[in-house]
């Protein structure tokens, strides 16, 4: 007897579609059969999913069992489909006959050895791709059940016994959809427990970090240990705009795919923090592997990604970075062919300015040679800093200002700057590709970066002066532009300029120091 399910397998972060066939045959010798390309992970399902058959009470086909995974073609390497290939079993062994109803509906699980379901990964991405094709249900593990269920248009159906999906797909156990209220999920996972009055002094760099924030532009940060260079860092999330239902979905489907969502939550509600150690690989920055996989600026897609002891960094693993940023996605390209991932991020750098990290402290001496220094300097490339917008310095917080029981600019006041700052160029930019300042194009530059003429004049001798790139030059249009957004003034003035040209500074007067 044949039968045919419907479910899906996850290759990066798509969920494509999988038939799977079973076929009983009861006149053969007793064999099983797995074909269409399953990987190790799938081979070794049939094993669990017969005692998973028995201690749920149900019998163990005797039979010549042949499972194709159709298209035959395509790589499935995950234990989602041992819902689905079990239940095919149990229909062509005779033991239980599916309803019409459900014959659209998709199933999606791994099995546990007792019956019961276990989550998995890439649930966001199938319930996605299942609505896209119509189907009515979706059927998922319990612990997945949040996650599907944010996507509109489809009823997700909970399961934790391998009984009950048995139950749903016979119509002899009816089970009501998952309900999701994103008031809920806000109120749960969507808050911050830090906030920038934590942060004693630093009020230029605060002000830089509402800059960058206001128009997503790159900043780096050059201090000595301790001046609060992380800790800047991390409450950046809290000053930026909430994340959309579109770019909260698109950074989910990201999380999980590999498996990060933390148990029970469905959806990333807050802006993606990343800072992964200096010693990461290349492959684990920008992603890779076999089948590719998402790396850690895929994983700060519409967040923050966070490099501290930038020189640190290997400098091959560093340049890679140069393009995503740019392009704002990362293609891997295999033998089998390529895969594209999104890379739409902050990129918040630290460094110290030296070896020793006291160049420049008025309290500390540096006892690093000018060999060192530059040694040390020179691992970053001139291109890389190119694309970094802002350069600030963050030196050390005097003792009157950390025993200052007044906290400093919170969160709340820079987050309203930003946002108004944000809802000028979101009117500005309608219709157009780009709506922040720092993702502005050429053609987007020369038409809404008008300068006074005091400030075109301001900015020749900057760049006569400065000997700034090409590339540089733009940078500092754009965060005049921002600049001005947050001054609510439409043309960009010589004062805005002047902050803008003040950011870029450092990466040439600071080196020649």
């Amino acid at each position: 007897m044949l039968s045919r399910l419907a479910t899906y397998t996850l290759l990066g972060i798509e969920a494509l579609p999988v038939e799977v066939e079973v076929d009983i045959s009861p006149a053969s010798l007793p064999k099983t059969i797995l074909v269409g390309l399953a990987e190790a992970a799938v081979r070794e399902s049939t094993h669990r999913i017969e005692r998973a058959l028995v201690n749920s009470g149900y019998g163990r086909p005797v039979d010549r069992v042949v499972i194709n995974l159709s298209p035959a073609d395509l790589p499935k390497d995950a234990a989602a489909l041992d819902l689905p290939i079990a239940l095919g079993l149990l229909v062509a062994d005779g033991q239980v006959e599916a309803a019409e109803e459900f014959s659209e509906s998709v199933f999606v699980g791994e099995l546990a050895l007792d019956g019961s379901l276990r989550s998995v990964r890439g649930v966001l991405s199938m319930a996605l791709a299942a609505r896209e094709a119509g189907r009515r249900h979706i059927v998922v593990p319990a612990a997945n059940a949040q996650e599907a269920a944010v996507v509109d248009g489809i009823d997700v159906i909970a399961v934790g016994m391998l009984a009950e999906a048995v139950g749903f797909l016979t119509a002899s156990l009816p089970l009501t959809p998952v309900p999701f209220s994103w008031e809920q999920a806000r109120e749960e996972y969507g808050r911050y427990d830090i906030d920038y009055s934590d942060v004693k002094g630093q009020e230029s760099a605060k002000r830089a970090l509402t800059v960058a924030a206001a128009g997503c532009h790159h900043i780096l940060m050059i201090g000595s240990p301790g001046t609060g260079k992380t800790l800047l860092s991390q409450r950046l999330g809290t000053i930026l705009p909430e994340l959309e239902p579109e770019e909260s979905l698109e950074t989910t489907r990201i999380y999980s795919a590999v498996a990060q969502l933390e148990p029970g939550q469905p959806l990333m509600l807050r802006r993606p923090f990343r800072a992964p150690h200096h010693t990461i690989s290349e492959a684990g920055l920008v992603g890779g592997g076999s089948i590719p996989q998402p790396g850690e600026i895929s994983l700060a897609h519409h967040g923050v990604l966070f490099l501290d002891e930038l020189p640190e960094f290997n400098r091959r693993t560093l340049e890679v970075l140069r393009q995503p940023l740019e392009d704002q996605r990362v293609t891997i390209s295999r033998a089998t062919g390529s895969m594209t991932f999104p890379s739409s991020v902050m990129l918040v750098a630290a460094m110290n300015p030296c070896p020793c990290g006291f160049r420049a402290d008025p309290r500390r001496q540096c006892t690093c040679t000018p060999m060192q220094i530059e040694r040390y300097l020179s691992r970053i490339s001139g291109p890389l800093l190119d694309r970094i917008d802002i350069h600030i310095e963050v030196p050390p917080v005097p003792f009157r200002e950390l025993s200052d029981t007044n906290s400093g600019t919170s969160s709340s006041v820079m987050r309203d700057q930003v946002r108004a700052a944000r809802d000028r160029q979101r009117h500005r930019f309608r219709g157009e590709a780009h709506h922040v300042n720092g993702k502005m194009q050429a053609r987007q530059i020369r038409k809404h970066c008008r300068l006074s003429e005091g400030a075109a004049a301001l900015l020749k001798n900057a760049m006569d002066d400065m000997g700034l790139s090409a590339r540089a030059h733009d940078k500092i249009l754009r965060i005049s532009r921002t600049i001005a957004d947050l001054d609510d003034s439409e043309d960009i003035e010589e004062i805005h300029l002047s902050e803008a040209v003040n950011f870029r500074t450092l990466d040439r007067s600071f080196w020649q120091q």
